[in-house]
Formats: C-alpha cells, structure tokens, sequence
C-alpha cells in the first residue's frame, strides 16, 4: 500500500493578485497566531517559521489591503508586541467562513469532484 491511501484530499483557499498570494492557508494560520501570542516572533515560532519570514507575510497583507490586519508597537518584552487590526480581524473572520463553506463534507460539487479522482487517489469520498 502506498502512502497516497493515507492521504485525504482537500481545497485551500487562497486570494491571488498579481502572483502574491493576499490570504491562504498559512497566511490566516500565521494571522491567527499573532492574535494568539500578541508577537509576529512567537507566532512565527509556534508555526517553525524566522521572523523575517513571518513579517515577509505580514507585509504582503498589509500592503494589499486599504490599511494594515497587524499593528505592531516597538518596546521589547515590556511594552511591544503585534494585534490583529479590526480590518484583520474581518478579514481572518471572511476567509474562515469561506473555507467553511467550501468545505468537502458539505459541498456537492467537491464530492462530485472527488468522486472523478483515480481511486489510488483518495481512500473513500
């Protein structure tokens, strides 16, 4: 038996424009965890990603929305840290409710879709 049959397929949801990915799974993964932790490093840990590369993420966000879904202020242990804006929060509330709603069990057309895949690809709709 091959590893596949272990598998379970699934649909990510990502906003593109321009070839930037706005928001997908690790986008709204890493948004979340700053809401978590209050810290662009702490959730950048806890997901086993630099800083630098959570803030890459975090900028891209910022810059394609009218203004920024994580706020940050400088003061170190004591006083820093990260929040998700009210914009942020919207956003983090709209891209889980699509993936909800997208989701495999609920949806129709995913099953149909699933059903059309080789059967070594997918254990049982």
């Amino acid at each position: 038996m091959t590893r596949t049959h272990h598998l379970k397929p699934t649909f990510q949801l990502r906003l593109v424009l321009h070839r930037d990915v706005i928001i997908g799974p690790g986008k709204a993964e890493l948004l979340e965890m700053v809401s978590q932790t209050g810290s662009i490093s702490a959730a950048g840990r806890a997901l086993k990603m630099s800083y630098k590369k959570a803030w890459q993420l975090i900028d891209t966000m910022n810059n394609h929305f009218p203004s920024p879904l994580v706020s940050t202020s400088s003061g170190g242990n004591e006083r820093g840290g990260a929040h998700l804006t009210e914009l942020g929060k919207q956003v983090l509330t709209h891209y889980r409710a699509l993936e909800r709603q997208l989701s495999l069990e609920d949806s129709t057309d995913a099953q149909a879709l699933l059903s059309l895949l080789a059967p070594a690809s997918h254990p049982n709709p």
